[in-house]
């Protein structure tokens, strides 16, 4: 049966979502391949009787409903969700208008909400599941150049790990990936939008941030067809992690991020810690 499970991937046709789609159908299993433009995803994956490429824009509540229904239909089951299709608005939080910043949260937060409020009620029905959502070593600590990206991907983790709480009651497993630099698509100019508006005073620190963020596409350590194996391995476990960091260097931001954690608890203790009202 491990080699015969439904998964339902967003964001399949191009970067980590093709390799996940490659290896899952590699692996033998049944696959709804998703994405805003089926006739793409169809051509980077080619037929399989058990590929079903459906159209999903994942901030359509209604195609979401459309591709689970799909799957149901073609498949019978949803048994692995992978939230893994976002976006990229980068610059500085005072030059992001709000309409960018909308547009973030909309496709990179709020866009894996509504697919998984679509699958959740087949996976509550079958008392099984495994919710899988890509989030990033931004939604563990916070980058320059990057507040609303790290605002979605804080956001990511904070309601996985309270949805986690809430469906492992009936059966349902998540897992939230923090991947690092890996060579995708994100940083390229579909995936990467910069901030429209200059304000003087960035000039300097936004040509730097620039030449960095340009240069880094394709020059990332990470190889997403190798993360793509490991979470077949993950989604094989009785009991899969609730977090996933993907990359040496996620484990060494999650570490920096535990000890500057630590630091700060210790830093004010006394004074964080007498706070409740007086006996009397």
């Amino acid at each position: 049966m491990e080699n015969n499970k439904v998964w339902l991937i967003t964001g399949a046709g191009r970067g980590m979502g093709l390799d996940i789609t490659k290896a899952a159908l590699a692996a033998g299993h049944k696959v709804v391949a998703t994405g805003r433009n089926p006739k793409k995803v169809a051509r980077a994956l080619g037929e399989s009787q058990n590929l079903l490429v459906v159209k999903l824009d994942i901030t359509n509540p209604a195609e979401a409903e459309a591709a689970v229904q799909a799957a149901l239909h073609k498949f019978g089951k949803i048994d692995v969700l992978v939230n893994n299709a976002a976006n990229f608005y980068a610059g500085y939080f005072e030059e992001l208008s709000m309409k960018e910043i909308e547009m973030q949260v909309s496709t990179s937060l709020f866009g894996p909400m509504k697919v998984t409020r679509a699958v959740l009620p087949v996976m509550r029905k079958q008392r099984s599941g495994h919710i899988i959502t890509i989030s990033s070593t931004a939604g563990l600590v916070g980058f320059t150049f990057c507040s609303a990206y790290a605002a979605s991907k804080f956001g990511i983790d904070g309601w996985m790990e309270s949805l986690a709480t809430e469906v492992e009651q009936f059966g349902i497993h998540t897992t939230t990936v923090n991947p690092g630099f890996f060579r995708t698509e994100l940083l390229t100019e579909e995936s990467t939008q910069y901030a429209d508006d200059a304000i003087a005073d960035y000039d300097e620190g936004r040509k730097l941030q620039l030449a960095f963020w340009k240069g880094a596409n394709g020059q990332q350590t990470g190889d997403a067809a190798k993360l793509a194996k490991g979470l077949l391995e993950i989604a094989k476990e009785q009991t899969p992690p609730r977090r996933f960091l993907a990359g040496a260097d996620a484990v060494a931001t999650a570490e920096q991020a535990s000890d500057t954690l630590r630091k700060e608890a210790d830093a004010y203790r006394d004074l964080s810690s007498n706070m409740a009202f007086d006996q009397v």
